[in-house]
């Protein structure tokens, strides 16, 4: 499975395809040449077992620990931010809660939406009833959606946790304040960076109680003005944590693109969540590797 995150596999019938004929996935597996590899099938079975244990997260912070005994880590300075992953259900999966009486059939029905008003608290995929019909903005469409987080360190970008959850309006600023009240000592006073979406009253609010600094992107556009004043942005410290809070951005594009995490393949939170925690383990690994500290 981590193979299939460093090279991008699509599925696992084609990971078990280059299994077959890959001398260096062979290699890494500890498989002769002539050993037979499994069926996808019951990889997949196995598949399914495993993401019943915490073993992702394990390994994750096993991965942790290798970067703070390598002095990779920061443990005052942090990022957070979150972004959109596009469910694998299809929007023409998004039908009445209410059991519609007359539902579009066959394999890939035509649905006319004119005059029918998609909100979360009247429809619901059928395919994946967690997924959320959510946009980012007023200039893009809306999709079905999940919400992945991550927490970064500000030294070298590490990310220190992740998590997916429910898209809605409200999800990046309360799993962050979850995510960062797991890394704040509480005795010393530590930074966290964040961009304008996390200019709110109870944001701003929240870290001040965990004794952190919000070096909070100000939005000034905000009704009643920016929660984040001259006495915050007025330290060098601000300004550093601005600019190195843009490293986030490089990992949620490492995983959409190598980490094929622009569009799940995966149903339900749990298991999304499960796979998201490998895939930014992955990241990790290929990022200490450019900063030069090898796995042992």
């Amino acid at each position: 499975m981590l193979l299939q995150v460093l090279y991008s596999i699509p599925s696992n019938v084609k990971l078990v395809e280059q299994i077959h004929f890959s001398l260096l996935f062979r290699w890494f597996l500890g498989m002769g040449l002539d050993e037979p590899v499994w069926d996808n099938s019951s990889f997949t079975t196995n598949q399914d077992r495993l993401i019943q244990t915490d073993i992702a997260a394990k390994f994750l912070a096993e991965v942790l620990e290798q970067a703070r005994r390598g002095k990779l880590l920061s443990n005052d300075h942090f990022s957070v931010d979150g972004t959109l992953i596009q469910s694998w259900a299809s929007l023409k999966s998004f039908k009445p809660k209410n059991n519609d009486p007359k539902p579009p059939s066959g394999k890939n029905p035509t649905r006319d939406y004119q005059g029918e008003k998609l909100t979360n608290d009247t429809h619901a995929s059928s395919t994946d009833p967690e997924a959320r019909l959510y946009r980012k903005g007023i200039n893009h469409e809306p999709r079905l959606s999940f919400a992945a987080h991550l927490l970064t360190e500000n030294q070298n970008g590490l990310v220190v946790t992740s998590a997916v959850t429910i898209a809605d309006g409200f999800a990046e600023r309360e799993t962050a304040k979850t995510m960062i009240s797991k890394v704040a000592p509480r005795k010393r006073r530590i930074s966290i960076a964040a961009d304008k979406n996390y200019d709110t009253n109870g944001f701003v609010q929240s870290m001040r109680e965990l004794n952190v600094t919000p070096h909070v992107t100000q939005n000034h556009k905000k009704k009643g003005g920016s929660s984040i004043d001259s006495r915050t942005t007025r330290h060098t410290s601000y300004a550093a944590s601005q600019k190195f809070r843009k490293r986030i951005e490089e990992v949620f594009g490492w995983l959409k693109t190598v980490g094929l995490f622009r569009k799940t393949r995966y149903r339900g939170i749990k298991k999304i969540d499960w796979h998201f925690t490998l895939a930014v383990t992955a990241y990790n690994l290929v990022r200490m590797r450019n900063l030069g500290i090898c796995a042992t």
